[in-house]
């Protein structure tokens, strides 16, 4: 194993620490859907989502679950091919290390519960984001280096 694969994949498991410690303080914290407001447009909550983002196929009957777990199983195979295959190459690497500790960050949680614990509510007035935790920040932030990262490989 190189050096700079050793260096991404310790990001991944960076991010799925810091997912899994705050996600653990959220249990211990709050019973299920309680949660305090810190500002007029933010709140902790405890939450759990079945589904995918924004709760997509959460109201299955218990298939999903093991779809999701699947599909998390196969894009950590093959993102850990890529950032293998592709480890010099910063902030592709960098992108790719934090949408596989999201990935997997996500993937403890279906597989221990059923359900990924989501704690983070933004709002405003009565309209709430989807709640969301820091393994869905790491995936959101990943993909848009990766976005980023195409657009500044095609100028």
């Amino acid at each position: 194993m190189t050096v700079s694969l050793i260096r991404w994949l310790s990001l991944s498991l960076l991010v799925i620490v810091l997912d899994q410690i705050s996600k653990l303080w959220v249990i211990g914290a709050f019973q299920y859907g309680e949660g305090v407001a810190l500002t007029s447009f933010f709140n902790l909550v405890h939450a759990h989502n079945a589904g995918a983002a924004f709760s997509f196929l959460a109201s299955e009957a218990g298939w999903q679950r093991f779809f999701f777990i699947g599909i998390a199983l196969a894009a950590s195979v093959f993102i850990t091919y890529l950032l293998r295959k592709h480890a010099a190459e910063r902030w592709f690497s960098l992108a790719l290390s934090l949408v596989l500790g999201g990935a997997l960050g996500n993937l403890i949680d279906r597989v221990r519960f059923g359900y990924v614990v989501d704690f983070l509510d933004f709002y405003y007035g009565t309209w709430h984001f989807p709640a969301f935790n820091i393994a869905d920040s790491a995936i959101t932030l990943g993909a848009a280096l990766l976005i980023l990262d195409s657009l500044r490989k095609k100028s």
